[in-house]
């Protein structure tokens, strides 16, 4: 695979020269216009052997272009971080739309030294390249340009750039001894990178491998390969928002068309519905006052309990609350917060996403929230906005909110892979309890504020969000991360149900025995 890769290619310094000035002017302007498009961005992955110039290029990048418009990011997993899930470093570190990242040392490092070291077997291995490629994958699918450089040497090329970094008082502090250790090791660390890119090579997120002997060599490789990755990047955000302008000049004809179809569905209906998962719930369950008080203080007080053992242990706790608008997710969601300790535990309530927010994958600001071991963080609304409010108001496309499923899933998976409880809570009311709520909210003067026009507007789509609930369930509901489905007409019982789910799910994680009956 990298025999193309030690031919000991080189660039004259005056054909080099020449070559750099207009590459330099190029690639200034084409950073410039991807800014001014602003819908996509460039992710540009630096990987290979030590010694081969992955440093020098990425200082060159930064020189040539304006760096005030870059990231640039290298990795060394610290203490830190090792609190976090893997990826929440790399999800953090991502450039806004429009700009360029420029990542050293990233999420290929560390499996390829392990791999070459024997610490994870060929299985494990594989394993962490799919987690890569999904990732990856995500990042493509919204609308990053991907490319990835494997700077390649020789043995012998890369021995003797070691040495000559080593004699140099200028370098010789770069030189460390894992690197003598990683050259003998050199076959082994030959074969990882020969699976890595086999496994990791596709149209969207392509290899690159680059010679590194010769500095102009490599660095033009580089230089042009960016170059016209960003040329053509612009030309298809282009090509897009004139398409996307046509679309929306169709979808304008096409809305009398469509009004009329929906009045015709609405005469019809009181139509028979097929059942559904939230359908099928008894909403009639409840629990007396005085008893609902007794059950209250006796798990908030075993919660508390569960809570400190899980921040000795350091296990984060992670969860989410979806439902219907005045379906008591605040009230549960307060029930819960009181059991624990405040300065271990952070309620993030899910709005429309904010300009920085928007510049960004929607995971991002999700992953940037995600609570370091030993810590609480719960989500009132969550990551399932795109595959619920999205989907159903069409703010996604049925190509971003159908692939969402799958990009959820990698995501709740590695939370619980890290260690941490995910427990996701679905609190469900019908359609006449919510009518109720909503008309006590609209008479009552302190709880007027919370009734706003889009609950009203979301109450007509009932038939839609939940058929997309369904739809939630079937895809996301995993043996990691199953749903709890909780009956809310009743407030008590509900808020009962889910502190007593909260509980179970660290009880488990943590090997305990019940401390209350249940």
């Amino acid at each position: 695979m990298f025999e193309t890769a030690e031919l000991g290619r080189r660039i004259p310094k005056r054909e080099y020269s020449e070559r750099v000035d207009s590459l330099r002017q190029d690639l200034l302007t084409l950073q410039n216009d991807l800014r001014q498009v602003g819908r996509s961005r460039l992710v540009v992955v630096f990987a290979g052997v030590d010694g081969a110039g992955k440093r020098e290029t990425v200082g060159l990048l930064n020189s040539w272009m304006d760096a005030r418009w870059m990231v640039t990011r290298a990795f060394e997993t610290t203490d830190e971080e090792r609190r976090f899930p893997e990826y929440w470093r790399y999800w953090r570190s991502l450039p806004p739309r429009g700009r360029i990242g420029l990542f050293l040392s990233a999420w290929y490092s560390q499996p390829v030294i392990d791999h070459a070291y024997d610490r994870i077997t060929p299985a494990e291995f594989d394993a962490k390249l799919d987690q890569i490629l999904a990732f990856e994958t995500a990042l493509a699918d919204d609308g990053a340009a991907v490319v990835k450089f494997w700077m390649h040497l020789s043995r012998e090329a890369q021995e003797t750039r070691l040495m000559n970094l080593k004699n140099d008082p200028l370098t010789q502090a770069r030189v460390r001894e894992q690197d003598w250790h990683n050259l003998e090791r050199y076959d082994r660390f030959v074969a990882a990178a020969e699976r890595v890119i086999s496994r990791t090579n596709t149209g969207q997120t392509p290899w690159t491998i680059v010679e590194g002997v010769d500095p102009n060599y490599r660095s033009l490789t580089v230089g042009e390969f960016v170059r016209d990755t960003l040329r053509k990047t612009v030309e298809e955000v282009r090509l897009h928002e004139e398409s996307e302008r046509r679309r929306v000049k169709q979808a304008e004809k096409q809305a009398e068309k469509k009004a009329g179809k929906k009045a015709k569905a609405d005469e019809d209906d009181n139509r028979p519905r097929l059942p559904t998962v939230l359908s099928q719930l008894d909403c009639s369950k409840s629990i007396p006052k005085d008893e609902y008080a007794e059950q209250l203080n006796q798990l908030q007080a075993e919660l508390h309990l569960l809570h400190l053992r899980a921040r000795e242990e350091e296990v984060a706790t992670i969860l989410v609350f979806e439902g219907w608008d005045a379906a008591g997710k605040g009230g549960a969601i307060r029930r819960v917060a009181a059991a624990l300790e405040p300065k271990n535990c952070q309620v993030h309530g899910v709005a429309v996403p904010t300009d920085e927010e928007l510049a960004q994958h929607y995971l991002w600001r999700f992953w940037r929230n995600v609570p370091r071991d030993g810590h609480v963080a719960i989500f009132d609304r969550s990551w399932y906005g795109r595959v619920l409010v999205e989907r159903v108001e069409e703010f996604a496309t049925e190509e971003e909110w159908r692939r969402a499923y799958a990009e959820i899933t990698d995501f709740e998976n590695q939370l619980v892979e890290h260690g941490s409880v995910l427990v996701k809570f679905w609190i469900h009311i019908t359609r006449e309890e919510q009518l109720e709520r909503f008309e006590d909210r609209e008479a009552t003067p302190h709880k007027h504020w919370k009734l706003t026009e889009d609950d009203w507007r979301n109450r007509e789509k009932w038939p839609e969000y939940e058929e997309a609930f369904d739809d939630v369930v079937q895809y996301t509901s995993t043996r990691l991360a199953p749903w709890t489905l909780v009956e809310g007409n009743d407030k008590r019982y509900a808020r009962i149900k889910v502190l007593r789910t909260v509980c179970e799910r660290l009880r488990e994680r943590l090997g305990e025995p019940p401390l209350a009956s249940d």
